[in-house]
């Protein structure tokens, strides 16, 4: 064994991790049930709450500190999309429901959610492998999530391939509008000559995603999406976003 510098034996510095703090949120209980069991299951996870609606959820993540918080959609009493935004201030949130709508997924992934699973299209050890991901800032998605998302992108690329018109706000001043003559009737991405994906990333930015939300839909890391933003930013000739989304949108 190891000695100590006066002798003794060397202490283990390589203890364990201590495992993922879990928030269980649905109003079903025989479905809290089967997760707390699964859960419970791994060594490296243990579920410290569970609540039945979105205000309990956020009454037990502040009395338990969670590492993670799974959150049902549609429930009694203040359901999940109303509690997501308050939530994802005290911890990473991942969606677990039946609920699969297009418009459900997108919106929860814009107020913060940093996972989606549909019940139905996952194993026990796909979840847990899901909570540790998302614990870890590591986004997850389940298929129909993941064409939801994709479908977002698609149709935010496909804005950006034919060149439109826009329609002019008469509270628009003349020396805006005459900034914005010369280009009217090219795309917003050829005038500022931003790449397919810094137009999809310049599109999340006006939408006012952050930077976590982001990489999430776009299925890649904080630290792209910083690099996209930078070139993003010397491209629009812009320092800020709230600058670049002005720019972008065609009134500054």
């Amino acid at each position: 064994m190891p000695q100590h510098p006066f002798g003794g034996p060397q202490e283990r510095e390589d203890r364990p991790s201590p495992p993922l703090r879990v928030l269980v949120a649905d109003d079903n209980p025989v479905i809290r049930a089967g997760l707390t069991a699964v859960l419970s299951a791994a060594d490296d996870l243990t579920v410290v709450a569970e609540a039945d609606d979105g205000r309990a959820a956020y009454e037990a993540a502040l009395r338990h500190h969670p590492d993670v918080i799974l959150l049902d959609v549609r429930m009694p009493g203040v359901d999940g999309m109303a509690a997501l935004p308050h939530l994802v201030r005290l911890a990473p949130v991942m969606m677990l429901t039946y609920s699969d709508g297009t418009e459900i997924v997108q919106e929860a992934v814009r107020l913060g959610a940093g996972g989606y699973l549909v019940h139905g299209e996952f194993t026990t050890q796909q979840l847990t492998q899901a909570v540790r991901d998302v614990g870890g800032g590591r986004p997850h998605f389940t298929p129909t999530a993941t064409s939801a998302l994709l479908a977002h992108i698609r149709d935010h690329a496909t804005a950006h391939t034919k060149p439109k018109l826009r329609s002019l706000s008469p509270q628009i001043s003349s020396q805006n509008l005459s900034r914005m003559q010369p280009y009217v009737g090219q795309s917003t991405q050829s005038r500022f000559q931003l790449s397919g994906r810094e137009a999809e990333i310049m599109d999340l930015i006006a939408s006012g995603m952050n930077n976590q939300q982001i990489a999430a839909v776009c299925f890649i890391s904080e630290k792209t999406v910083k690099n996209h933003i930078n070139r993003i930013f010397a491209k629009l000739h812009t320092t800020t976003r709230a600058q670049a989304t002005a720019k972008w949108l065609g009134v500054a």
